[in-house]
């Protein structure tokens, strides 16, 4: 009977721990924004290969589609060989189990200038580089850089480094070159080092039309709030389903003490 306690006790730990894993998608090359025809590979990145994870993505023409129906899966990566403007959305990915990673949204441009940016949050106090960049000439060509709207600075060699980024950079970012264009906008989060940005739930909708605005609106601070009670609940509840385990095994040895006592009784009166 003790072992059967421990076996439980052993099993139920591992789904726990099943539950609470995350995968983190990367990109590669390291950008939002891209030219068509780029080649583009995107990664579930996981210690646990048995999640069973999926990519999946939204576009303006299709919702929650897999990688086979639109790239090329192998293992937990998912490439494009010749990637399109219809291939611009929001992509992340999902287990069987059911939680998601980050999002990550794409912008594919058939024009001639993009900007090169984070794909992922950016730590408060960290250095960030943005790069203006032509698809048939150097990188190197002057550019000017613009934050919602307003032009930052003009640079030499079309690189801008924020150094120490702060909340207040967060914003729409775009750069220009002059004779060659101007490149789509990408948002730049940032956060803050000591909080934990929980995984994005898919009761929200999320399409590249979207693009996130610096204020939060009532209803977003309640969803906020939401999510954070459910995560403090999700912290505490493996530690509470472990303690009624432990309280489990040891009534389990007990019961296992009292059978024995009968026995021995029996052979002292003998």
């Amino acid at each position: 009977m003790k072992q059967t306690c421990l076996q439980q006790l052993f099993w139920l730990n591992s789904v726990l721990c099943c539950r609470l894993t995350y995968a983190r998608l990367t990109v590669s090359p390291s950008s939002s924004q891209f030219f068509e025809g780029d080649f583009v590979s995107l990664r579930c990145e996981e210690d646990d290969s048995s999640a069973g994870w999926t990519l999946r993505r939204n576009t303006n023409r299709e919702t929650r589609t897999e990688c086979n129906e639109w790239g090329r899966w192998s293992g937990s990566s998912c490439s494009f060989s010749y990637i399109l403007t219809l291939d611009s959305g929001v992509y992340w990915c999902e287990s069987r189990e059911g939680p998601i990673s980050n999002m990550v949204n794409l912008t594919v441009t058939g024009g001639s200038v993009i900007l090169q940016s984070p794909v992922l949050p950016v730590m408060e106090g960290d250095d960030v580089t943005l790069l203006c960049k032509t698809k048939t000439t150097p990188s190197n060509l002057p550019a000017a850089f613009y934050k919602d709207g307003s032009l930052i600075r003009e640079q030499p060699t079309g690189h801008m480094t924020i150094q120490h980024v702060s909340r207040s950079d967060e914003g729409l970012y775009k750069c220009d070159i002059s004779a060659h264009g101007e490149s789509p906008s990408s948002w730049i989060t940032v956060t803050d080092k000591h909080t934990t940005t929980p995984p994005p739930t898919m009761s929200t909708t999320w399409l590249p039309a979207l693009t996130p605005t610096p204020a939060a609106s009532p209803d977003s601070s309640t969803l906020q709030l939401v999510i954070r009670l459910a995560l403090h609940l999700l912290v505490f509840f493996p530690y509470f389903i472990s303690t009624l385990l432990l309280v489990s095994l040891y009534r389990c040895r007990a019961t296992g003490l009292d059978s024995a006592q009968p026995a021995e009784q029996g052979l002292e009166d003998k």
